[in-house]
């Protein structure tokens, strides 16, 4: 390991911990959210969240947006919001005579998308082209998207009425997926001392967020992990872990190439967090759940038995042994 690289990755995982620690100020728990919101905005992907309203997301998001220097826009999904609505329109300014473009949320560094499900697939078609291609098209015309661009979209799987599941090729564009429950006892107890003091009052806290990264700062971080080392024997055990959801007997769809993508790009990420050049099976591992549990479909006779796609995950992971 260079000098250079490895001043570059304790950088990294510096920023991280500097991230982690400020999250948790205002935020209890969520450990496994925080740190693949990090990974995938590095990696250059964008995360999936299913889960239950109240469980913190939203504020998660602005709080790590503030500390990357990012501009955050969010978006309420409803069955009534038009492509326009996000992506933008172009208008005609009499006073120009001439038509200009009125940009929509979708242009910004950090989007989240609330309740996604709940919009129409051709307003889910329209803001998953910016999230594969970096651009936006209106009328005709093709906008390019800020070049650190980043989506995280959340949907409550236990709601569907007036809803629009993501289809498979949709939801397989998401580099992770993160699945968010309630709290436990003691975590709960935890936010009540914390109402009861005054420790959750957004206002207050957000000011004393300094940004400890920047747009710029997050590129470059992207071009490091790049240069973390994957050999021959990881990849071949990323293989064998895709291929094994592919012949499960459980399994009637299993995770298309992006995940093996997913696989290379998150697992360099959490290499650096541990202040690593170089991939180890356990980065892997580790990568399973979020890169595999929303790209795999279960077989009907799995979904009736209550299996489920955890625990299908977690038996790959244990069988599936590095060659």
């Amino acid at each position: 390991m260079t000098d250079d690289l490895t001043t570059r990755i304790e950088e990294i995982k510096n920023a991280y911990e500097d991230i982690r620690v400020t999250t948790h100020q205002m935020v209890v728990s969520n450990q496994p959210l925080i740190e693949e919101i990090f990974i995938s905005m590095i990696g250059g992907g964008h995360l999936l969240i299913e889960g239950v309203p109240g469980t913190a997301k939203t504020t998660v998001c602005k709080i790590i947006a503030r500390l990357i220097g990012y501009e955050f826009r969010r978006v309420q999904g409803a069955v009534d919001i038009q492509p326009a609505d996000i992506i933008g329109v172009r208008i005609y300014d009499r006073n120009r005579s001439e038509f200009v473009l009125q940009k929509g949320p979708i242009f910004t560094n950090f989007l989240m998308i609330d309740e996604m499900n709940r919009l129409t697939p051709k307003t889910q078609s329209a803001l998953l082209e910016a999230m594969s291609e970096r651009q936006a098209t209106i009328d005709g015309t093709t906008y390019p998207l800020p070049d650190s661009y980043f989506v995280i979209a959340t949907q409550n799987p236990h709601e569907i009425e007036g809803t629009f599941p993501l289809i498979e090729a949709q939801r397989d564009r998401f580099m992770f997926s993160s699945v968010l429950t309630h709290l436990d006892g003691e975590n709960e107890l935890e936010i009540l001392r914390r109402e009861r003091d005054g420790e959750l009052d957004w206002k207050i806290y957000q000011n004393r967020i300094t940004p400890v990264l920047s747009p710029a700062k997050v590129q470059a971080m992207a071009r490091t992990v790049q240069e973390v080392r994957v050999d021959e024997t990881v990849l071949a055990y990323m293989r064998d872990l895709v291929s094994a959801t592919r012949s499960h007997g459980d399994i009637r769809l299993g995770a298309s190439s992006r995940a093996s993508i997913a696989f290379v790009r998150g697992s360099r990420v959490r290499a650096a967090l541990n202040g690593r050049n170089y991939v180890i099976p356990d980065d892997v591992r580790a990568m399973a759940l979020p890169v595999l549990r929303h790209r795999i479909l279960l077989s009907r006779e799995a979904a009736i038995t209550g299996i489920t796609a955890e625990a299908v995950i977690a038996g790959i992971t244990e069988s599936v042994e590095v060659s």
